[in-house]
């Protein structure tokens, strides 16, 4: 990616972008002649759920993969939607600039963090990362181009995120940008657990100084609630601590460190983008689960020795190849603050595996597929516009049908505490259940205005489909046979990894 450094390299950069758009509606009006469904296929994917997609039945947007201009005086950023976390804040940060909100993973793209609803230690200032776009482009599924933001064909603009690309295939987006710093100087606050974090959070977020505000609870009665704040340079005393390079420490288990050390408010100093990106290694706490399969020690040499598998793209990768993805349990879902504690506790129970990622969301004018939603916000419980996420991410039975029952207990549990499920992670709801909980109505009149009826649904796009199973999608002797061999241990694990050590294509089928 080289970015345009002037007016007319920006013209010629405009020029590719149309070309390129052009040739996407044309293919996209082809399916919408022939009345036939497609996928959006970005060449890579940050979710859990089993993907895969026809070649014949895609529109490739693989290559929309620039960021066309940065403008330093009005602070915005015009890019396309596979443009990766990290390419976009190692092109604004050149710049003195950076995203208010950035997922933690380098390869979440852009129009990714936007169609799925992503949020991020600074959402409790800022919103969604999507309440940080301004406008975007976007083929309707007729094959018409249209533009669309707060003030021209809004309800189109705010439906489209988090809608997982089902009202059409966005194609460019432009980002608000705010001051970057070189540092963000961490305090970590030990607490004694659920209701100490909300009670912790809930004092941070009303003071002004935070920039980024999260948990990470270790147990029922142990967490750690870390809030860090954006500075020009290290404070005098304070260790400057990265966490990108394979000798440096996962951040998770640094935390814990200084959790089992007693260090209250202890602090440091991170350069901004070693904390931007901080659970790239790892991916959280993924990783120490992928340690646990293979019955390797987790430690700092085992941790340099395999660091290259233990990024998140990588991982990504063989998890998806390996088949693992249905024995781990993955959800993200935000609560009002009064239903944390009892939500954790259940937690406790019923999956019993820590750590726990908490992080608070400011709630900043609609939801996805929860248009209604910023009018119950106080009705529900939730405080001055505030939910609080709760991540669960950890191992699950390896019997399927009990490893299903786990995740749909907990979605039961998420409705009886009015929580609201982040859809890019694993979604088990049957079709009726889900319309329940989403605007229908809404949803279907505006898929039925953007001629986005031949489209697959948002629940078609974000169920998950239990007829896979373990055992694939043939009932044949041989496959049957086969799938039982990879369910030897390690034999999917291995493949996995192998897998994504060469590299190769894992999303389209062959």
């Amino acid at each position: 990616m080289i970015l345009p450094v002037n007016d007319v390299e920006f013209g010629k950069a405009r020029n590719q972008h149309a070309k390129l758009v052009t040739e996407i509606a044309m293919r996209v009006r082809d399916f919408y002649d022939r009345k036939e469904t497609f996928r959006i296929y970005h060449g890579s994917t940050n979710s859990t759920r089993i993907i895969s997609w026809q070649r014949d039945r895609i529109v490739d947007t693989s290559d929309l993969t620039r960021i066309l201009k940065i403008d330093q005086d009005k602070k915005v950023a015009l890019v396309e939607p596979n443009v990766s976390m990290e390419s976009l804040v190692d092109a604004t940060l050149a710049h003195g600039l950076m995203p208010p909100v950035v997922m933690e993973f380098p390869s979440i793209t852009v129009g990714g963090g936007f169609a799925g609803t992503a949020g991020e230690s600074s959402s409790f200032r800022h919103g969604f990362f999507d309440n940080t776009i301004n406008s975007i482009e976007i083929v309707l599924a007729n094959g018409e181009i249209v533009h669309a933001s707060q003030d021209e064909r809004r309800d189109l603009f705010r439906g489209a995120a988090g809608s997982f690309g089902s009202l059409g295939v966005i194609t460019l987006l432009e980002i608000t940008l705010i001051e970057a710093k070189p540092y963000v100087e961490l305090t970590y606050s030990i607490v004694g657990g659920a209701a100490e974090s909300v009670c912790k959070i809930e004092e941070l977020t009303k003071a002004t100084e935070a920039d980024y505000i999260e948990g990470i609870l270790f147990g029922v009665d142990q967490g750690v609630i870390i809030s860090g704040r954006l500075v020009e340079d290290v404070t005098d005393g304070l260790r400057c601590q990265r966490y990108t390079r394979a000798i440096d420490p996962w951040f998770y288990t640094r935390t814990e460190e200084i959790l089992k050390r007693g260090q209250a408010d202890f602090q440091e100093s991170v350069p901004v983008r070693d904390y931007l990106f901080r659970y790239d290694r790892g991916a959280f706490w993924a990783g120490a689960f992928a340690f646990k399969y293979f019955m390797t020690p987790l430690n700092s040499i085992t941790r340099w020795a395999l660091d290259h598998y233990m990024h998140t793209s990588v991982m990504y990768h063989a998890l998806h190849k390996s088949g693992l993805a249905r024995q781990y349990i993955v959800q993200d879902i935000g609560f009002p603050y009064s239903k944390i504690a009892e939500f954790v506790k259940f937690l406790d129970h019923t999956c019993g595996f820590y750590p726990l990622w908490l992080c608070p969301l400011r709630i900043v004018g609609e939801v996805a597929l929860h248009p209604q939603f910023p009018m119950n916000v106080e009705k529900e419980g939730a405080k001055e516009g505030m939910m609080l996420n709760v991540g669960i991410w950890g191992p699950g039975s390896s019997k399927y049908d009990r490893f299903v029952a786990v995740n749909r207990d907990i979605e039961r549990k998420t409705r009886e505490l009015s929580g609201v499920k982040c859809l890019y992670a694993q979604a088990y709801y049957t079709e009726d259940e889900f319309w329940s909980i989403y605007d229908r109505e809404w949803y279907d009149a505006l898929r039925a205005k953007y001629s986005a009826t031949s489209l697959p649904s948002v629940f078609e796009k974000v169920r998950v489909d239990l007829n896979l199973g373990l055992g694939g999608t043939e009932n044949t002797w041989s496959s049957r046979a086969y799938s039982r061999f990879k369910e030897i241990w390690p034999i999917r694990g291995v493949y996995g990894v192998l897998h994504a050590t060469k590299g190769s294509e894992y999303l389209l089928v062959k």
